[in-house]
């Protein structure tokens, strides 16, 4: 490594090879004698062998790409499809229960059971944590197939403790809420990953939505009677 060197007589700046280190010598401009510097320690960064080069060929390209996170975000076409989806589900539902579809407890459980992965991917999608690796694929449809289905269990659940439960007080919804609430934040924090506040509010989302879709249905306000949401 050269070694920077100044003459005392002429200041004239010049590097010299570091093999004359230590040694005297006349200034090639004002032959003023030089004394050269002692050479410097060097210091030395040890990296594992592979990255020795810097991570790059020797033609100077990177060896290892880095890799780039990857996000589950809308786009326009996506959202578009979603509102579309979300206005025929309501005008479906609407039509259904004008023609009495949705009488029958049965017909209740599977429009619940088709409408809750739906309802749970939506609130994902708007939830996760942008700093974790979102679920995407075969591993993500799962998830939301596990916890729609758990969804809809609180709701049969409900159903079959409701009318033992309840009596038509308003007190009552704030003994009977909040275990429902938790339950269903346990199951989106087991299924999606999401944070417990978060993993609530899908929840709560989930609530809101079937009560909605209840009503569309014709079947009525859930605090009147006690059936199945939908």
């Amino acid at each position: 490594m050269p070694i920077q060197v100044v003459c005392p007589g002429c200041k004239t700046r010049f590097q010299v090879s570091d093999r004359f280190a230590g040694r005297t010598g006349p200034c090639p401009k004002c032959k003023t004698t030089i004394k050269i510097p002692e050479k410097s320690p060097e210091v030395k960064i040890h990296v594992p062998e592979e990255f020795a080069s810097g991570g790059r060929s020797t033609t100077g390209k990177l060896v290892l790409k880095p890799i780039t996170r990857r996000y589950a975000r809308w786009n326009p076409v996506i959202a578009v499809g979603i509102a579309a989806a979300a206005l025929g589900v309501v005008v479906v539902t609407a039509l259904l229960g004008w023609l009495g579809v949705f009488k029958s407890w049965i017909a209740q459980a599977i429009g619940l059971l088709v409408i809750s992965p739906p309802l749970v991917l939506g609130g994902y999608l708007a939830l996760y944590d942008e700093e974790s690796e979102p679920y995407r694929g075969w591993g993500l449809y799962i998830r939301v197939l596990v916890c729609g289905a758990a969804f809809a269990s609180l709701w049969a659940f409900y159903g079959h403790i409701s009318p033992r439960v309840l009596t038509g007080e308003i007190w009552n919804w704030f003994f009977l809420a909040p275990p429902f609430l938790v339950l269903g934040g346990l199951a989106a924090f087991a299924c999606l990953d999401l944070d417990m506040g978060n993993a609530v509010f899908l929840y709560g989302f989930y609530v809101i939505t079937t009560i909605v879709l209840r009503w569309l249905a014709g079947l009525g306000w859930i605090w009147l009677d006690n059936p199945l949401p939908m």
